[in-house]
C-alpha cells in the first residue's frame, strides 16, 4: 500500500498523511491538477468523487461532490491559495450546501500538498492545519483517517495504468 504513515497532532491542529508511489513527480502531479483523475481517488472507493467546479490557478475554486453507496451526495469544496506544480499545492477545504455553499458552521481546513521526488519515486505528504480542536476533533470522528488511507490507497492502481499504457 502507498500510504506510509498518518501523524495526528491535536496541540497543532494538524492531520498529515505520507504516502510513497513508484512514479515520478510530475505523475503524480498529474492526479491532482486533473479533475478526470482526481475523480478516480478523491474519496475512499465507496465514495467516488464527482468534481463539478475546477478551476486550477490561485484564486480559484473546485467545487465536488462524493456519492454515497445509497446515493446520497454530500458536497464539499476547494479554494485553491498556491501552486507551484509540481511539487506543492495549497488549498483551503470545507463542507458546501446542497448549492455549493460553504457550510460555516463546519469549518475549513488548509490543506498543503507536497511532492518530492525520490530516485525515480515520489513522496507525498498531506497536511491538514484545522480550525480549531473541535473540527479536528469532529474530521477523525467522521472517519477522516480512515477515508484518506482509502483514497490514497487507490493511487497505485491509477499510476500502474499509465505506466503499462
Amino acid at each position: 500500500m502507498s500510504v506510509t504513515g498518518i501523524t495526528k497532532n491535536l496541540e497543532a491542529l494538524s492531520f498529515t498523511l505520507t504516502a510513497e508511489f513508484d512514479a515520478g513527480v510530475e505523475r503524480v502531479w498529474q492526479l491532482w491538477e486533473d479533475p478526470r483523475q482526481l475523480e478516480r481517488w478523491w474519496g475512499p472507493p465507496n465514495y467516488p468523487a464527482t468534481f463539478d467546479r475546477f478551476d486550477f490557478q490561485p484564486g480559484g475554486k473546485a467545487d465536488y461532490y462524493m456519492t454515497t453507496p445509497e446515493g446520497e451526495k454530500p458536497r464539499g469544496w476547494w479554494r485553491f491559495t498556491s501552486i507551484r506544480a509540481p511539487h506543492k499545492l495549497e488549498f483551503d477545504d470545507g463542507f458546501a450546501d446542497e448549492h455549493g455553499e460553504p457550510v460555516a458552521e463546519m469549518g475549513a481546513g488548509h490543506v498543503t500538498v507536497t511532492l518530492e521526488e525520490d530516485g525515480g519515486r515520489t513522496n507525498m505528504k498531506v497536511a491538514t492545519i484545522f480550525d480549531s480542536e473541535e473540527q479536528m476533533e469532529q474530521m477523525v470522528q467522521m472517519g477522516m483517517e480512515e477515508g484518506m488511507r482509502e483514497a490514497v490507497g487507490q493511487i497505485d492502481a491509477i499510476l500502474a495504468e499509465h505506466a503499462n499504457a
